[in-house]
């Protein structure tokens, strides 16, 4: 079994949002086999604190008007190295690029499916 469509959807808005703001590396993690709190991480990186608050702005943004969801619980914002957007059937997690080759979610996680996010280049915001 896989994540719902749902889970899906909200990740792939999210992830396309963060594209549109040039995050790097946006990959979806088909975690709902391996956790029980969550369907999909998605993870994403920026090369400054600037750039990883635009992208966290960016997602929730996208996903407020486009889906009518705010996050449940926001950690991270003050220092914008590592911003977690919990939304409750997917986690976003966006890393400064140095604490994302750190921490190496995806290697953590390394036995979840890398999901298909059909993310569009250069889509005009």
């Amino acid at each position: 079994m896989s994540a719902p469509e749902e889970s899906l959807d909200l990740a792939q808005v999210a992830g396309q949002a963060a594209a549109d703001k040039l995050a790097e590396e946006v990959i979806g993690l088909d975690v709902s086999e391996l956790v029980v709190i969550t369907d999909v991480f998605l993870v994403c990186s920026g090369d400054s604190e600037r750039q990883v608050s635009a992208i966290v702005n960016g997602i929730e943004e996208a996903l407020l008007k486009e889906r009518r969801r705010k996050p449940l619980r926001r950690e991270g914002e003050r220092d914008a190295r590592w911003v977690l957007l919990d939304y409750g059937d997917i986690v976003v997690h966006v890393q400064h690029s140095e604490d994302r080759a750190f921490y190496a979610l995806e290697r953590l996680w390394r036995d979840a499916p890398v999901l298909d996010l059909q993310i569009a280049e250069g889509r005009p915001e």
